[in-house]
């Protein structure tokens, strides 16, 4: 069914139809549409603008729709153009001309805008929920582990020890800070655009305050043509979801890392990896892996929606129709791939034993011996230069600092005396750091 045909004679060109239908990628969109459409027929019938009996036989008509979308005794097929035909024509064939009738006062432009709003949210809102439970899974890792010692990095170099705990709530952080961008985005998102016609309103007289009240909406939007042209929103929440995807990543990076023989910090579940077609030892951290790929994907899905925007004249205009696939996707991996995350750190074994002795054969606890030298008065500077030579002798001795005996400590700084092994042992490095946000103060 065709929503314009009145105005053509000709036959529209095969190859034409197919490039522009979206009925593949928009059917998902059919209990928005539906629900847009009873508040609209619903909206219409208290302004007198439809009788009664049509606005109830079309909701009556919308509802049946959707039970039998739902039940699966309704096939959202054919060669409708999108689900709004889809779902007029269905509406229609159910009810008569009644069903003729929903779209008065209404442009195929806003009731776009509107069923991607609702989706969007719905999705967003969906996401927030998956980010609770990975947040929740890290603050339970965080609780098992305050005390699991591990060296800290920069550089991919041992740096100073901290905790597991530590190490994953820098994640931890970077989740909830996803979590209230999403806050921020479905605040700036939620106002309604039905009632705004093809870009110019309608001579009806519409209580658009009364529809947007009923789908949930803080407001009506402001400017008709600014409500069926906009897809910031969309933008917008595409850019949170490859923050997202790029905490995840990062993430994925060191759980990959740390599953390698040469770390062997953890040991991955079956559950979340795979093996190999030719070693049969292998056992591959390819879930992670896959997750960290994805996020190029995303990035593209926001590239993608940004470059269609970009020259786009005042007001819709049908390029827009590419917002859905690339939206769409970027919901769907992300969503994914955010469960994913939560359910593989549910099943990680950690070797803690391994982490503790990788901290203290990597010397981090050589600025604690500093701020010791400090302590006995020895400036900061001065007190550098004799903990590299404390460390070079070490790397020829091949042994941790601690495992230095006193006489050799004094060989090389005579001002060391024997409470240096309390201040400098993995314990004592991280629990002396007590600065709001470090490990000491977890």
């Amino acid at each position: 069914m065709k929503l314009w045909g009145g105005r053509f004679r000709g036959k529209t060109d095969e190859l034409v139809e197919r490039f522009n239908a979206s009925l593949p990628f928009d059917r998902r969109l059919y209990r928005e549409d539906i629900e847009g459409s009873v508040a609209h027929a619903r909206m219409l019938g208290k302004q007198g603008i439809l009788s009664e009996k049509d606005a109830e036989s079309i909701i009556r008509g919308l509802y049946g729709i959707l039970s039998d979308i739902e039940s699966g005794r309704l096939v959202i097929e054919g060669d409708s153009e999108d689900i709004h035909s889809f779902i007029e024509a269905e509406l229609t064939k159910r009810i008569g001309e009644a069903g003729k009738r929903l779209h008065t006062g209404r442009s195929r432009n806003d009731q776009v805008a509107l069923d991607m709003k609702l989706y969007t949210r719905e999705e967003l809102d969906r996401m927030k929920e998956e980010l609770a439970e990975l947040i929740g899974v890290l603050t339970e890792l965080m609780e098992r582990h305050r005390e699991s010692y591990m060296p800290g990095f920069t550089h991919l170099q041992k740096a100073q020890p901290t905790t597991l705990a530590h190490h994953l709530g820098a994640y931890r952080e970077m989740f909830r800070r996803d979590c209230s961008r999403l806050s921020d985005c479905r605040n700036r998102l939620n106002e309604s655009p039905l009632g705004a016609g093809a870009f110019a309103g309608t001579s009806y007289p519409l209580d658009r305050e009364m529809t947007a009240a009923e789908l949930g909406f803080d407001r009506a939007s402001e400017n008709s043509m600014d409500a069926v042209s906009d897809r910031d929103y969309l933008l917008e929440y595409l850019f949170d979801l490859s923050l997202i995807a790029m905490h995840l990543s990062r993430l994925s990076e060191e759980l990959i890392l740390w599953n390698s023989n040469e770390y062997r910090f953890l040991r991955l579940s079956d559950a979340y990896s795979t093996g190999s077609s030719i070693m049969p030892q292998k056992k591959n951290p390819d879930i992670a892996e896959l997750i960290r790929g994805k996020c190029g994907r995303v990035y593209g899905d926001l590239f993608s929606l940004l470059t269609v925007m970009k020259g786009l004249p005042l007001a819709y205009n049908k390029d827009m129709q590419e917002d859905k696939e690339a939206a769409f996707d970027a919901m769907d991996t992300v969503r994914d791939s955010v469960r994913l995350m939560s359910g593989m750190l549910k099943t990680i074994e950690w070797d803690t034993e391994r982490m503790r002795e990788s901290a203290k054969r990597g010397f981090s606890n050589a600025t604690d011996v500093a701020d010791y030298l400090v302590g006995k008065g020895i400036p900061f500077r001065t007190a550098h230069g004799i903990v590299g030579e404390l460390v070079l002798y070490c790397e020829g001795k091949g042994c941790s600092l601690d495992e230095l005996s006193l006489p050799e400590f004094k060989a090389i700084c005579p001002e060391i005396e024997d409470d240096i092994y309390g201040e400098i042992s993995l314990e004592s490095c991280v629990k002396k750091r007590r600065t709001k946000g470090a490990p000491g103060a977890l």
